[in-house]
């Protein structure tokens, strides 16, 4: 046997170095609660903006949030937040999330783009293990909630989500129109077979309420949110409406500036569903 002080200098660094412990990895240091995946069926329904408006009004309740943007190839999410490109940096421990509006995680492809318009054409097997490193060596820290803005309808992003990540629930965004409740459906359907539970719908754009006399108009026809929680066998947790203010607070990405009594409703019904099948959503310290 050959202890160190018979070794030349050389020899003692090489057997210093492979007796250091390798750092630890991101995925060792996170602890994140709970994982709910925000979906729909089609695209243009409101989904990244309602997932955003929950993440501010969870944490403005004093819950750790964060954001992951799963939809890699039409990311929406760091816009909304004004977060630009170049925002992300690395360490030896993994990436670095963008610290948004009350101190919200965001990670989304389009932080890691040279601009916002740049152009993800990728195959199916890229964008899983995208979705994979966002899950794995993203420094997420405590979070006691994730929200993943999964992209619309059943494509290979959704099945990456619901087989990768610890799932514990997924909300249904849809609007009135009938091709939009069929389509989400499919979305429903997809999440019962790979047993994730829906812990509610949330029927956005439902109606517009008039500034001059406060009258309530169902823009794109009646709602069809029943039908979509009875297929789905859970609650209708909200009907947003239709709201100019926040659509140009989006484009500015200033959507913390909005606050609306609905997403307070919708906070609070989701808090009552997921205690089950989920654990309860709590805050701690």
């Amino acid at each position: 046997m050959v202890t160190l002080s018979e070794m030349t200098p050389e020899e003692r660094a090489a057997a210093l170095g492979q007796a250091q412990p390798e750092p630890p990895k991101a995925s060792q240091l996170n602890q994140v609660d709970q994982v709910i995946a925000v979906m729909s069926g089609k695209g243009g329904v409101g989904k990244s903006s309602v997932t955003a408006l929950l993440a501010l009004a969870l944490a403005r309740r004093g819950y750790r949030v964060g954001i992951l943007d799963a939809d890699i190839t039409g990311p929406s999410i760091p816009r909304l937040f004004g977060l630009r490109p170049g925002e992300v940096y690395g360490s030896a421990l993994g990436i670095l999330p963008p610290i948004a509006a009350e101190g919200i995680k965001v990670m989304s492809i389009n932080l890691l783009l040279p601009d916002e318009d740049t152009a993800v054409i990728w195959r199916g097997p890229l964008i899983a293990g995208a979705l994979q490193q966002f899950w794995t060596e993203v420094i997420w820290g405590r979070l006691d909630v994730l929200l993943v803005d999964l992209p619309p309808g059943t494509s290979d992003a959704a099945l990456t989500v619901m087989q990768s990540l610890p799932v514990t629930g997924v909300i249904v965004v849809t609007t009135p129109q009938e091709l939009a409740a069929m389509v989400v459906r499919k979305a429903v359907h997809m999440a019962r077979q790979l047993n994730v539970p829906v812990l509610g719908v949330v029927e956005n754009m439902s109606y517009f309420i008039c500034p001059d006399t406060g009258k309530h108009h169902q823009i794109f026809g009646p709602s069809h949110a029943e039908e979509v929680a009875a297929a789905a066998g859970a609650p209708v947790l909200a009907r947003l409406p239709i709201d100019p203010q926040l659509t140009a607070r989006c484009d500015v990405g200033k959507v913390a500036a909005v606050t609306r009594p609905e997403i307070e409703a919708l906070v609070e019904a989701l808090t009552r569903t997921a205690a089950a099948p989920a654990p309860r959503l709590t805050v701690t310290g």
